[in-house]
């Protein structure tokens, strides 16, 4: 591996290069081939190289990139269309990234306080929380390792224990500047941390009751992966704000803020504005991943594979010691570990896992996150599920053997 002391250190990368990929494999530039089961964090729900992605960029690319915001965008046009047909929301906005989407959210909601005359707005959000690293995403976020050294973060944020309605009640009961919630639907970074069946119900009960948005953060939840287009529908509610990313663009970068009616009409030219957000190409290739979800069945197979991997480790596991539980919804699966009896070794397995030439990634210090993509079938999630078992069996012995 080349080093290149010329990029700033924000990453501590794998002795590893990918020069091309294919479906659920990509081949580094030894030509070894690996089994991808974290789809660059949600990203390639496709896998890699789909056809159907490659001729939409190669021929959007030979017509047109970029024009800005300041003409007419036929291809943003069909896009938004598009998202809220499946969503059932009202409008959109384009970015270029799940941060930036967010930050899009937050200023809706500031926006939707001072014109409801509420002095220094706030939003609740959640304590292990993950919503991004500009400064106002950092501050949200609920995690003081990523924060460690930003001081001052951005204020009006408050936060609350994650799966807690008292806690959010009791905030209720207290403040009168709370003018939203932003919350993930199922924490990702957090450790795949899945709430009760009724908790975005009764988010958008005390909502609806204390007149705050509900913005759900779906950048790593969303375009089907849960088993749903967006893991808000495994729920009888529609959000009055959700952030996509990540999947939308299957590798290329778009970021979109969708809103309801209530909060559709907020922003007014001038408020709020992305020089790339929207071009071309990017809408052009996510319009192509709704396509390619929907004539594919690719929703429907995220929800049969990801509960046959979470019930198959849940019983191959279930004699190892080490192993405390497995959450999943649809494709978003963690393999929660007792870091004692894996001696300190859970972020090892992500380099153990790749000499065994498959990928995945550790999260919450504890918790084997797998994000395999949505065209993966019962011979890959078998391949995975053997080689996780053979690494815990592994490290579990040499533990008890010491």
């Amino acid at each position: 591996m080349t080093t290149n002391n010329h990029l700033m250190k924000t990453y501590a990368p794998l002795d590893v290069t990918f020069e091309h990929g294919k479906g659920a494999y990509l081949w580094d530039t030894n030509n070894q081939q690996y089994l991808d089961a974290l789809s660059g964090i949600a990203v390639c729900g496709l896998g890699h190289a789909h056809p159907a992605i490659t001729k939409t960029i190669c021929e959007q690319a030979a017509k047109l990139l970029h024009t800005s915001n300041l003409y007419q965008i036929d291809k943003q046009q069909h896009l938004a269309d598009q998202l809220c047909d499946v969503a059932n929301l009202h409008r959109v906005f384009f970015s270029n990234s799940g941060a930036e989407a967010n930050e899009a959210a937050i200023k809706i909601a500031r926006l939707f306080g001072n014109n409801n005359n509420i002095d220094n707005p706030a939003i609740i959000v959640m304590e292990n929380s993950f919503h991004g690293r500009t400064m106002a995403t950092l501050s949200a976020t609920g995690n003081r390792k990523v924060q460690a050294g930003f001081e001052p973060l951005v204020q009006g944020f408050i936060r609350a224990p994650y799966n807690d309605i008292a806690a959010i009640q009791n905030i209720a009961n207290n403040n009168n500047n709370v003018v939203a919630i932003l919350v993930e639907p199922v924490q990702g970074e957090g450790g795949i941390k899945i709430p009760d069946k009724n908790y975005l119900n009764q988010l958008r009960e005390i909502c609806d009751q204390q007149n705050w948005l509900l913005m759900l953060d779906e950048i790593q939840t969303g375009m089907g992966r849960t088993g749903e287009w967006f893991a808000f529908q495994h729920s009888n509610i529609v959000p009055d704000v959700m952030t996509l990313a990540k999947a939308l663009g299957n590798g290329v970068p778009i970021g979109a803020c969708l809103t309801n009616e209530k909060a559709g009409d907020l922003f007014q030219p001038g408020n709020h504005g992305s020089t790339f957000g929207g071009n071309p190409l990017m809408c052009a290739t996510a319009s192509t991943v709704i396509d390619t979800i929907k004539t594919e069945n690719l929703i429907s197979n995220a929800k049969i594979m990801g509960n046959y991997i979470a019930d198959t480790c849940r019983k191959k596991f279930s004699k190892l010691d080490g192993v405390r539980e497995v959450r999943n919804l649809g494709l978003m699966i963690g393999i929660v570990l007792d870091s004692d009896k894996v001696n300190g070794e859970c972020g090892e397995l992500v380099k153990l896992a790749l000499d065994k030439h498959l990928l995945l990634n550790v999260t919450a210090g504890n918790v084997i996150r797998l994000l395999p993509p949505l065209i993966i079938t019962q011979q890959q999630a078998d391949s995975i599920i053997d080689i996780i078992n053979e690494l815990l069996t592994c490290v579990l012995l040499k533990k008890e053997a010491a």
